[in-house]
């Protein structure tokens, strides 16, 4: 892997958490992603089932975790099964784990073959009752092509049909969602490398510069400072195109006097940052779109203020809208005598703000987390308002990552510069 190595303690801490929530005498199984299939005989790079990471740390394929806590047999209270290299492998794939390496690396002493599976399986459900399988519960998210969870957690249960089974899904949730100080570490380190990529792309930006010359010297400070790679598809959106969401295309031509909108997050041992700035791409805002950077920047600082213990995303939506409401009317998008005629199941402001403010984070840019779950110490969420005229080709967004204490929220990307007139003056830097 790119990224140094990481103390294995983590991993078996997180197990040993788990294993506290499962009932008595029950088994989980986890496995591994998939290798997804790109186009003749490729894959596309290969990324960890987060769950799988968070239990054992092993990035590789092909690998299984059976974690049974209550086994009179201690060699099958925690059990790994990883690859068995060959020649052939060495040859066209290249280096696999050892047994020795994947135990240093998640912690645990028993690590078999994959060949060896079938039959320990059998010796584990043997004298276990009840399952936990592990599905992607996003509510947001529906593949077409079912993860090596949901289609071998399937054949489980059909190969073993007089089993209970149970969800692992609410389990690592309430784990995930509070991070721990390792963890805390990675995603921090993840920001610092997008605050050099940021940086660095500031003195790049010119009118004329494509898009995807931006995205190459993102990758490029990305790979130097050992980052997987992005943790989502990067968004490098100018004029228009900073008006669309998830605009990924990142093919056109930056122009002069427009805006060109920058959402990318690097991920670190796949742990992820996720960052939203604005910037002129002729180095200069115009004064329209500084007020109107202004206006998000205000709400995006009052906002942070929310992120405490005791309130939940809901919470913040509602602020946020109520802010950013206010922000249009300073900006003449609409009156208060509008609103008090609007449509409330189609309110005004949605028109140019029309996304949530918050989302959870880890190692997933969405990661495990609802609505209603109030902060706690540990988690960490995104604060992204933002603001669309389409019709001004003025597309804003501002993203920080915080995290929850019990005192004040710590902005995890307080030195990724966002006033304007620091970007501007970077920008114009000889």
């Amino acid at each position: 892997m790119r990224y140094l190595p990481l103390d294995n303690s983590m991993f078996v801490e997180n197990r040993r958490k788990f294993s506290e929530k499962m009932i008595k005498g029950a088994a989980a199984i986890f496995f591994s992603n998939d290798q997804q299939p790109r186009n003749g005989d490729q894959y596309f790079q290969y990324r960890q089932q987060s769950d799988f990471f968070y239990l054992t740390g092993i990035d590789q394929e092909k690998s299984i975790l059976i974690i049974a806590p209550d086994m009179a047999n201690k060699s099958y209270r925690e059990m790994l099964f990883i690859i068995k290299t060959n020649e052939s492998i060495k040859i066209w794939e290249g280096h696999k784990y050892t047994k020795t390496e994947a135990k240093n690396i998640s912690g645990i002493k028993c690590v078999y073959w994959i060949d060896d599976f079938e039959m320990l399986l059998r010796e584990v459900m043997m004298v276990t009752d009840n399952i936990y399988l592990n599905r992607n519960e996003y509510p947001k998210f529906f593949p077409e092509v079912e993860g090596r969870n949901e289609r071998l957690g399937t054949q489980l249960k059909v190969d073993f049909a007089l089993h209970n089974y149970k969800r692992s899904a609410p389990i690592l949730k309430d784990l995930r969602t509070i991070k721990t100080e390792a963890e805390i570490k990675l995603i921090k380190r993840a920001c610092d490398i997008t605050n050099g990529a940021f940086k660095r792309i500031l003195s790049k930006v010119k009118p004329g510069i494509q898009e995807f010359e931006i995205e190459a010297e993102i990758d490029y400070e990305f790979k130097i400072n050992r980052a997987n790679g992005h943790g989502y598809s990067p968004i490098i959106a100018s004029g228009v195109d900073s008006c669309v969401l998830h605009y990924v295309d990142n093919d056109k031509e930056c122009t002069e006097g427009t805006l060109l909108l920058l959402d990318f997050g690097a991920e670190y041992a796949n742990y992820t940052a996720d960052m939203s700035r604005t910037i002129p791409i002729s180095g200069k805002y115009t004064k329209r779109q500084k007020d109107c950077y202004n206006a998000v920047l205000r709400v995006l600082n009052n906002a942070i203020k929310l992120y405490v213990p005791g309130n939940t995303i809901n919470t913040i939506n509602e602020e946020v809208n109520k802010m950013m409401e206010s922000e249009m009317i300073g900006l003449g998008l609409f009156t208060r005598e509008d609103i008090n005629t609007q449509d409330n199941e189609n309110p005004l402001y949605k028109k140019y703000f029309m996304h949530g403010t918050a989302h959870f984070l880890g190692l997933d840019v969405h990661d495990v987390g609802d609505k209603e779950e109030p902060f706690k110490p540990g988690m960490i969420l995104t604060c992204e308002p933002g603001l669309y005229i389409r019709e001004e080709q003025i597309g804003i967004r501002l993203e920080n990552n915080i995290l929850i204490t019990n005192d004040a929220p710590i902005d995890l990307m307080s030195e990724i510069p966002i006033n304007p007139e620091e970007i501007e003056e970077l920008m114009n830097k000889s």
